[in-house]
């Protein structure tokens, strides 16, 4: 061996160290793994996702809409690996049909519903002001695409204000669409999620009364790893499941007022 190798083995030797050390780091085979994700829990997932990304190198390419939009898109093959439904019974019959994995499926956030309004004032703390009627409209999702527009109508019914509330509704094809009818003033109030207003242990702005548990369905939302992850063998879209129940992913969703 020449003086010349000798002196630069040292160099070569660190190189190589230092090349090791930082790919020791980096997921051997990072992916992506398509999420269709239920419109209410928007704000949460895109936290979530970014925290996946960081902690394992996989990327959450997230799409976000009504959970029954999203199983006509599913079952007529839209290329999506994970399914997080505003409601339970989705990825049941999801699963049922053979386009999810049996024993995928488990409950990732039960959401509360909320009477919300984005000025100060018009909501009161008991919710009476839908037995007063003092608005021209009130917001909700269609109740036959979205879970939250369901628990609104099972409400309303339950105060028995349905029929006299009806000609007032506006229907939006999903709770991020009733949100944004609320939000804008085209309705001065409207049923939502309570995750859309709701931020560091409080309601963020305007004014609210969260609906008591007792006048609806409860609204267990379920993620399922669906058929095609499975026949690609997505080792992203496992991890994505199994990131869901950690204690992480878990305190976002508790900070957005799900019960996790």
């Amino acid at each position: 061996m020449s003086s010349t190798t000798r002196r630069w083995l040292p160099v070569l030797s660190a190189l190589i160290f230092a090349t090791a050390t930082a790919t020791a780091f980096v997921p051997a085979l990072a992916g992506e793994v398509q999420v269709a994700v239920a419109a209410n829990f928007t704000a949460p997932m895109k936290q979530i996702a970014a925290d996946f990304e960081k902690d394992t190198g996989h990327k959450a390419v997230l799409s976000f809409g009504a959970t029954g939009k999203f199983y006509a898109q599913i079952t007529h093959g839209a290329p999506f690996d994970v399914f997080l439904a505003a409601d339970d019974e989705t990825p049941a019959k999801l699963e049922r049909e053979g386009a999810a994995v049996n024993g995928s499926r488990f409950t990732y956030a039960t959401g509360k519903l909320v009477l919300w309004s984005a000025q100060p004032g018009v909501v009161d703390a008991e919710g009476e002001v839908l037995k007063k009627g003092d608005f021209k409209k009130i917001a909700i999702a269609a109740p036959k695409l979205a879970p939250y527009g369901a628990a609104a109508v099972e409400t309303m019914n339950k105060l028995g204000l349905h029929a006299a509330l009806e000609p007032k509704l506006v229907i939006g094809e999903s709770i991020g669409q009733a949100f944004s009818f609320v939000s804008t003033g085209n309705a001065e109030l409207g049923f939502v999620a309570l995750s859309q207003v709701y931020e560091g242990g409080k309601i963020k702005s305007g004014s609210a009364w969260i609906v008591p548990a007792n006048l609806h369905s409860p609204i267990r939302q379920d993620a399922v790893l669906l058929a095609k992850a499975k026949a690609k063998d997505s080792k992203a879209a496992e991890q994505l499941m199994a990131y869901l129940k950690t204690d992480k992913a878990r305190a976002v969703i508790r900070s957005f007022g799900y019960e996790p």
